[in-house]
């Protein structure tokens, strides 16, 4: 672009994973390969990036997120994400960003990554710079895994970058490739008209359950490894069913029992009812999305079965989703 703007708004999707979380891990697919199939969904993080007139405000750096900060140098910033994105693309401040999102903080989603993707995107585009999707996956990563720290996989940053559905696979010569998955217009439809995603009113960070995952990788191999399997099987579902929803159903069932093996507080009591009750009344299939121990619980039935199933999860809300082909985008530019 000929110059640089002064305020962009980027907008980047949530996704919901098929299959092969946790082989994503680079500790594990640096050995034995990894493999993920997931989708993007129309559930949004929203991140706006002001450059701010010099000498009108009091601070170099206003943050609003839950929280709100007022500070004058990078050290400062308490959003370790935010600090460490501005550390890696640096644009002069003063600086406003503002972030929001469509579905709350540690639901499964994939936000944290969907923010540092939104944010990272944002600050480029200021700088004047275009950037890959590949890029920007690989920014993400970055900042999340190596400059933060997060015990944490690198699906997510890819499928909030690239959008769409895909299949994304980790060599052992630590390459990710990321392969779309194309399907009708029909099937689509299908599998997103047959999706509810139900919030368990439950949330609690991802490290609490990934840290516990990454330390137990060498004693999961086995589990991880027919995680990575079914990835490759839901791949060939998509690919080669003229109706997909029972192949589907029964890889998120065969995931679901292979995940709750990888840490001790996947689940809960509380949420193997809701598994239970789901499967009971016409669940094809159903899993935690995320890491586990909250958040949302996605379940695949029937169309004419989700009446009863609204019914017997109530009080937990049911929200239903739709397919997002897009990733990381600029929504708007001044």
């Amino acid at each position: 672009m000929s110059s640089s703007p002064r305020l962009v708004t980027t907008i980047t999707p949530h996704r919901i994973s098929f299959a092969g979380g946790g082989t994503d891990f680079e500790e594990f697919y640096r050995k034995s390969g990894g493999a993920v199939v997931s989708t993007t969904i129309d559930q949004y993080v929203y991140v706006t990036v002001t450059k701010r007139s010099v000498g009108l405000f009091d601070e170099q750096y206003r943050l609003n997120y839950f929280e709100s900060e007022h500070v004058n140098s990078i050290d400062e910033i308490r959003n370790e994400t935010a600090r460490e994105c501005l550390r890696l693309v640096p644009v002069d401040p003063p600086l406003y960003i503002s972030t929001s999102s469509d579905v709350p903080a540690s639901s499964g989603l994939g936000s944290s990554s969907s923010f540092a993707v939104g944010l990272l995107l944002a600050l480029h585009t200021l700088r004047g710079e275009m950037v890959s999707s590949g890029q920007l996956a690989e920014e993400a990563c970055y900042v999340e895994i190596e400059a933060v720290g997060r015990p944490i996989g690198k699906q997510d940053q890819f499928a909030a970058a690239f959008g769409g559905l895909n299949s994304i696979s980790f060599g052992v010569d630590g390459r990710i490739a990321v392969e779309p998955l194309w399907m009708s217009g029909t099937q689509l439809t299908e599998i997103f008209e047959s999706s509810l995603l139900f919030w368990t009113g439950l949330q609690r960070p991802s490290q609490s359950v990934l840290s516990e995952q990454r330390s137990r990788i060498v004693a999961n191999s086995s589990h991880l490894q027919e995680l990575a399997s079914q990835a490759r099987r839901c791949k060939e579902v998509i690919l080669s069913s003229t109706s997909v929803l029972d192949g589907l159903g029964v890889i998120l069932q065969q995931g679901w029992n292979e995940k709750k093996q990888l840490a001790s507080n996947v689940t809960s009591d509380e949420i193997d009812a809701m598994y239970d009750s789901a499967m009971r009344h016409g669940g094809l299939g159903a899993k935690l999305c995320g890491a586990g121990a909250g958040g949302f619980l996605w379940l695949m039935a029937p169309t004419n079965r989700h009446e009863e199933l609204i019914m017997r999860l109530a009080p937990h809300a049911p929200l239903r989703v739709k397919y997002e082909p897009r990733g990381s985008r600029v929504l708007a530019l001044i």
